[in-house]
């Protein structure tokens, strides 16, 4: 049977591997600035500010709003007596849940309480607040449209800036993930390509004869 030898020291080799490696296949300076850019948080400063001014408005915009609900309550019929005091009950509750979720969304990036954040205004407090507004019935009042009205805009404007700050947070976890893939198959190329892992050691590349591996007497 042939014998192979291995011209080249074994620690020789295992060096200009790693050295080759090191040097062919990391590009250190572009993967480490890349790295540093996917590493920032993509936190939407304009719906943090919205976030900011809506918890300070929110205490005054429910106390006008009991204000005007106890003004006007006796002579409202009872079903819209029930249905005001439940909407306000409901949106001083989910308004709560709902910031608590904007912020934890934002400021720690996580794609899930953003959107919860998203639907609940949404398809709550934006259709609450618009009945609020709308419905001659419940006997509206000019500081409650004035108050409705301001709180209708930070309404308006989180639900848009959120969406762009979704947008912006799963294309950033896209990138990551196929990244990440990325570089699984790619490490995976690099291995079975590697000599160190597909050729035992004490064993040569080229076949030597065994005529060769005699000494001739």
């Amino acid at each position: 049977m042939p014998v192979f030898y291995s011209p080249v020291p074994e620690t020789l080799q295992m060096g200009l591997t790693y050295t080759g490696g090191s040097v062919f296949t990391n590009n250190r300076t572009a993967d480490s600035d890349f790295s540093r850019e996917l590493a920032c948080l993509v936190s939407h400063l304009p719906l943090q500010m919205l976030l900011y001014f809506n918890l300070f408005y929110f205490p005054c915009w429910w106390i006008s709003a009991v204000f005007m609900l106890e003004t006007k309550f006796y002579h409202l019929a009872g079903y819209y007596q029930a249905l005001l005091i439940t909407g306000l009950v409901l949106v001083t509750i989910i308004e709560v849940i709902r910031l608590y979720l904007g912020y934890v969304g934002n400021l720690e990036e996580k794609v899930p309480a953003l959107a919860a954040f998203w639907l609940l205004s949404f398809t709550f407090q934006l259709p609450v607040l618009l009945f609020f507004m709308t419905d001659e019935g419940t006997i509206i009042l000019p500081l409650e449209r004035a108050i409705h009205s301001v709180y209708l805009l930070f309404l308006l404007a989180q639900i848009l800036t959120s969406f762009m700050a979704l947008r912006t947070m799963t294309q950033k976890l896209t990138l990551l993930f196929y990244l990440r893939q990325f570089g699984r198959a790619e490490n995976l190329h690099r291995r079975a390509m590697s000599p160190i892992h597909r050729l035992p050691y004490h064993r040569s590349v080229l076949p030597v004869s065994s005529l060769s591996t005699h000494s001739f007497h």
